[in-house]
């Protein structure tokens, strides 16, 4: 019987419910919408990070990191490479040779990261051959063939078949160097990537510093899922005991900042908007028990009593809440899977998002069970809302509201 009362009572002044319920429509679907759009962006530049730039997991020489000098190799890649081939979560490996050195062409220098790949295993491990803008990805040039970025082909101002000189340092310290034709032009959604990074053959940088076959600077793993990401840097620390094995996460941690900020944004966004509408319901919900007075008092004389006064109100409150709450939560949802499958393009701010990193065209998504966290907040919110109007009403006293002229 109470729970019909205060539905009814809550469209006694369709006017001010509708308001109110459209306020906390459009503010959860507002917030629903921006959580959907930045939680897009954090899995595109994760994306990118493990299928473009770092891969899942990363072997490297015990002192490569602090100090990435030539020298620290791992000598006996195809022994390692057999071992991590062994774990059931490994989906691709590539071993890698990297130098960081100059690279000239007719027109001007610049510094570069060199990596030295093995362009089939590559191929397994990232996505660089489908980020190919012009040329291709080693298969046409037979000697030196090089791929750069594009921000660094129109830095060193060359286009396809032209020559890009690498000056470098072999193993015993002799100045060396050669020139290599470019076979391919890539675009990646990070600038600053596409900026300083070259690749080649493996073959040709190690002939031409005079290493080892055996030997690698890196070891890039590509797991079957990232889920299984922890464990199988665990094992693979244990058996490789000797190296130092490392995940995108302590590779980049600018990423891992990025990912892990997440649910703090989403609570505070999300508050701010609940602390906003909270005003906003204690506000209707005390002109309502106000505009109710004589009522209230005349119920309480007829023999309703407090707890039952307290709980109308109460109940009042949470279906209004709960009411523009779900209808905010389903026009969030239909936005979200509106923007999932067309995409938000950002091309008016692509540079800025691209030197962080950044895709410009995000694709938006959520979490299922962050829609239940926001339910629960609002059911909540509306609760709370509740105790400062309730509480008015149960101060009446019946012989004095029943005689309020309205």
């Amino acid at each position: 019987m109470i729970l019909a009362v205060a539905w009814r009572n809550i469209w006694r002044n369709k006017t001010r419910s509708l308001v109110i319920l459209i306020a906390i429509c459009l503010g959860l679907a507002s917030g629903i919408f921006y959580m959907a759009f930045y939680k897009g962006m954090v899995v595109q530049r994760i994306n990118t990070a493990i299928k473009t730039e770092a891969s899942h997991i990363q072997v490297h020489h015990k002192e490569y990191l602090n100090n990435p000098d030539k020298k620290f190799v791992i000598s006996n890649t195809d022994s390692t490479v057999q071992i991590i081939r062994s774990n059931e979560h490994v989906k691709a490996i590539s071993s890698r040779v990297i130098i960081n050195t100059m690279a000239q062409s007719a027109k001007t220098g610049t510094g570069v990261k060199i990596t030295g790949i093995n362009p089939e295993d590559e191929k397994q491990v990232t996505n660089l051959s489908t980020k190919l803008i012009e040329g291709t990805y080693f298969e046409e040039v037979k000697r030196n063939p090089i791929v750069i970025g594009e921000e660094l082909a129109n830095k060193l101002n060359v286009k396809l078949k032209s020559k890009v000189v690498v000056t470098l340092q072999d193993m015993q310290g002799n100045l060396t160097g050669a020139a290599f034709k470019v076979e391919g032009i890539f675009r990646t959604s990070n600038t600053a990537f596409d900026k300083a990074s070259v690749f080649v053959r493996k073959s040709d940088i190690s002939r031409i510093m005079q290493l080892d076959n055996q030997a690698s600077h890196e070891i890039a793993i590509l797991l079957d899922n990232n889920e299984n990401l922890a464990s199988t840097n665990t094992s693979l620390t244990e058996e490789l005991s000797t190296l130092d094995v490392k995940t995108w996460r302590e590779i980049m941690p600018e990423v891992s900042l990025v990912e892990s900020s997440f649910g703090i944004t989403m609570f505070v966004f999300i508050g701010i908007i609940l602390l906003a509408l909270l005003f906003g319901i204690i506000n209707t919900m005390l002109m309502a028990v106000l505009e109710r007075k004589k009522e209230l008092g005349m119920l309480m004389a007829v023999g309703l009593n407090k707890t039952r006064v307290f709980t109308m109100i109460l109940l009042e409150t949470v279906m209004l809440s709960l009411v523009g709450g779900l209808f905010g939560i389903a026009l969030g949802w239909l936005l979200t899977f509106y923007f999932g499958y067309q995409g938000i393009d950002l091309g008016t701010w692509s540079t800025a998002y691209e030197s962080m990193g950044f895709d410009t065209l995000v694709y938006t998504q959520l979490p299922f069970y962050v829609s239940m966290q926001i339910a629960l907040m609002v059911i909540v919110t509306g609760i709370i809302a509740a105790i400062y109007p309730a509480t008015k009403a149960l101060k009446l006293k019946p012989a004095e509201a029943i005689r309020i002229d309205l």
